[in-house]
C-alpha cells in the first residue's frame, strides 16, 4: 500500500515536471501574446493535476478570459495571481465541482505548480508588452525625427511662398479695383480666390511646422468651442447632422491659445462631418480632472480603418478627393496640440465612427465671477 503511494506521488511528480517543460517550450515558440498560446497553457496545466479529467482551468489576464470548458458550475479552486510589470494583472484557477470535490482535494505541491506557472505567463506577457512599447517608442522616434526635418523644410517653404502670394494678391486686387470689363473681371476673382486658398495652405503649413507663435492665455474653454460650433452651423445644416455639447463643468478653464485651438476644433470638426452620414450625431465633449483638460469629439461616420491610424497626422496624407484638402488639417492639428505640451488620441467609436480625443495639461477651474476671455 505504501509503494503504491509512492508511485502514485511519483507519478505526479513526473506529471508536474512535464507539465513546466511543455509550457516553457509553448512559451518560446511564441512569438506574440495570442489566445493560442494561452489555450495551451491552460491544457497543459489541466493534465498536470491529480483529478485532470475533472479539472477545468480558467486564466484571466489583461484581455483575455479563457478556460477549458464552457461549463463553469460552482466549485472550489486553487488560484494564483499573474503579476506583470510588479502589479497583479489577473489570475489562473484550477476548478473542481464542488457537488464531488473539496479544498482538501488539492495538495501543496499542485499550488506550488500553479504559482510556477503564473510567473511564467507573467513573464511571458511582460516580455511581449516591453517588446510592444519599444517598437512603439521606436517608431514615434523616427516619425518625430521625420515631422523635424520636414517641418523645417516647410517652414522654409511657407516663408518663401508669403512675399510672392501677397504681390499676386495686391496686384490682382489692383487690377480688380480699376478694370471695367466683366470677362476680365471674372477671371481675376478666380486669381484672387486661389491665391487666398494658397495663402490657406501656407498658413496651414506654419502652424505644421510651429512657426505661428502661440499667446496661452488663461481662458475658459466654453465660449472658444460654442464660437467654432455656431462658425459650422451651416455645415452642420447642409447634412442634417446635429451636434451635441457636453460640458462636466461649465467654468472649466485652461491656458491656451484660443485662435490655434479654434483652428484645432475646426479641422477636427470639419472631418467629423465630412466622414459622417445624414441625420446622424457629432458630440463634443468637454471634461477635466485635477490635472488634464479633455475634449472629446464623437462621430457616427465611416471610422478610420486600422491600416492607415499611423498615418493620419502625417503631413500631406489625406483620403478625400483631390479638391476636398491638402492634407496638412489632422497635422496641423497635431502641431498646435504638442504646441500646449499635450496629445491626441484616434479611437474608434462604437458601433460607428471616431473618437478624437486632446488631452491639454493644467486645467483651471474658475470662479463663475470670472468674465470670460
Amino acid at each position: 500500500m505504501k509503494l503504491q503511494l509512492i508511485e502514485e506521488d511519483l507519478r505526479e511528480k513526473i506529471k508536474e515536471l512535464n507539465c513546466l517543460y511543455e509550457i516553457s517550450k509553448i512559451i518560446s515558440k511564441s512569438t506574440s501574446i495570442n489566445i493560442q498560446t494561452l489555450h495551451d497553457i491552460i491544457v497543459c496545466t489541466k493534465n498536470a493535476w491529480r483529478h485532470s479529467k475533472d479539472a477545468i482551468v480558467e486564466i484571466h489576464v489583461s484581455d483575455y478570459h479563457l478556460s477549458t470548458s464552457e461549463k463553469m458550475l460552482e466549485s472550489v479552486f486553487q488560484s494564483s495571481f499573474i503579476t506583470i510589470n510588479n502589479m497583479q494583472s489577473g489570475y489562473i484557477r484550477v476548478h473542481y465541482s464542488c457537488q464531488k470535490y473539496s479544498l482538501d482535494d488539492f495538495n501543496d505541491d499542485e499550488q506550488k505548480l500553479l504559482d510556477t506557472i503564473a510567473i511564467e505567463i507573467g513573464n511571458y506577457i511582460e516580455k511581449y508588452e516591453t517588446l510592444k512599447r519599444k517598437a512603439t517608442l521606436r517608431r514615434t522616434i523616427e516619425r518625430m525625427e521625420r515631422l523635424t526635418l520636414l517641418g523645417e523644410m516647410t517652414a522654409g517653404i511657407a516663408h518663401e511662398l508669403n512675399t510672392p502670394l501677397g504681390n499676386i494678391l495686391g496686384f490682382a486686387e489692383l487690377i480688380k479695383d480699376n478694370n471695367l470689363d466683366p470677362e476680365i473681371d471674372s477671371d481675376i476673382s478666380i486669381v484672387i480666390n486661389s491665391v487666398i486658398y494658397s495663402r490657406e495652405i501656407v498658413k496651414k503649413l506654419l502652424f505644421f511646422s510651429c512657426e505661428m507663435p502661440n499667446k496661452l492665455e488663461l481662458q475658459k474653454i466654453k465660449p472658444i468651442v460654442v464660437f467654432a460650433l455656431s462658425f459650422l452651423k451651416s455645415n452642420f445644416q447642409k447634412k442634417g447632422i446635429k451636434s451635441e455639447l457636453i460640458f462636466t463643468d461649465e467654468n472649466i478653464a485652461a491656458k491656451v491659445d484660443s485662435v490655434q485651438i479654434t483652428q484645432v476644433l475646426f479641422n477636427l470638426i470639419i472631418n467629423a462631418i465630412y466622414a459622417s452620414p445624414e441625420k446622424s450625431l457629432i458630440k463634443i465633449i468637454i471634461d477635466n480632472n485635477d490635472t488634464d483638460l479633455f475634449i472629446k469629439i464623437e462621430d457616427e461616420g465611416t471610422g478610420v480603418p486600422d491600416a492607415i491610424k499611423e498615418k493620419i497626422f502625417e503631413p500631406f496624407f489625406s483620403t478625400k478627393p483631390v479638391n476636398y484638402g491638402c492634407g496638412l488639417g489632422l497635422s496641423v492639428v497635431y502641431g498646435i496640440i504638442k504646441n500646449h505640451n499635450g496629445e491626441i488620441i484616434l479611437q474608434n467609436n462604437i458601433p460607428n465612427g471616431s473618437i478624437f480625443t486632446i488631452r491639454i495639461p493644467n486645467p483651471v477651474l474658475l470662479d463663475v465671477t470670472i468674465p470670460l476671455v
